[in-house]
C-alpha cells in the first residue's frame, strides 16, 4: 500500500504567537495518528514562483490514515489556534507512488 503525505507550505505567518500556540499542540495530534515529520522548517532555496517561507512534510502509512488525522478532534482544536488569518498556508494531502 502506498504511503501518503501532508505537504504544507506557508505563504505568510501574520500572527507569530498564534502560530507558536498551534505548533505547540499540532505535532502531538498528528503523531498520535501515525504522522511522522520528514521536513519542518524554512526552505533552503526557492525557484519559480516559490516563497521563502516555512515548509512541512508529514508521512503517513496510507491515504486513509492521512485523511483521518486531519479530521480528528485534537487536530481540529489545534487548527483553531490559526483562526482569524493568523497564517496563509496551503495543505495538500497526496498519495505516494508506491
Amino acid at each position: 500500500m502506498a504511503k501518503a503525505y501532508w505537504v504544507v507550505s506557508y505563504r505568510a505567518i501574520h500572527d507569530a504567537e498564534a502560530f507558536r500556540r498551534y505548533a505547540a499542540v499540532a505535532p502531538a495530534a498528528i503523531q498520535a495518528h501515525g504522522g511522522r515529520f520528514l521536513v519542518r522548517g524554512m526552505a533552503a532555496k526557492v525557484h519559480e514562483a516559490g516563497i521563502l517561507q516555512r515548509v512541512v512534510v508529514i508521512e503517513f502509512d496510507n491515504l486513509a490514515q492521512a485523511l483521518s488525522a486531519h479530521d480528528t478532534p485534537a487536530y481540529q482544536a489545534a487548527l483553531k489556534e490559526l483562526a482569524g488569518g493568523a497564517v496563509e498556508r496551503d495543505l495538500r494531502i497526496v498519495e505516494g507512488l508506491a
